[in-house]
């Protein structure tokens, strides 16, 4: 089984930064394309950023130029740089991956739980 485990919400004043984390954790022999998402109450969950195996990246047109999206393999880790942050970006971010596993051996897709960001001042 695999878990994935979003930290680095919070409260934020608009114009400024958060970096969000997700480390996943399991019998993990490899992971495949990670991304963030997010949702607003009442809105449906929205595709935020996107980073293959390869480092590929895509961005929604609404947070292009501010947000960034890295991982870290060897940690098994996907980040969300978040710059000049806005209020329509308060939502609850997710992460999402495709993960195979040393029981499985095919990718699976994978939901952390979320971490709120607020963006308000």
């Amino acid at each position: 089984q695999v878990q994935l485990v979003e930290s680095g919400g919070g409260l934020v004043q608009p114009g400024g930064s958060l970096r969000l984390s997700c480390a996943a954790s399991g019998s993990i022999l490899r992971i495949d394309t990670m991304n963030w998402y997010r949702q607003d109450p009442g809105k449906q969950r929205e595709l935020v950023a996107t980073i293959t195996s390869g480092g590929s990246t895509k961005y929604a047109d609404s947070v292009k130029g501010r947000f960034t999206i890295s991982r870290d393999d060897v940690k098994n880790t996907v980040y969300l740089q978040m710059n000049s942050l806005k209020p329509e970006d308060t939502a609850v971010y997710y992460c999402n991956a495709d993960v195979v596993t040393y029981t499985y051996l095919s990718a699976m897709n994978y939901w952390g739980k979320g971490t709120l960001v607020t963006v308000s001042s």
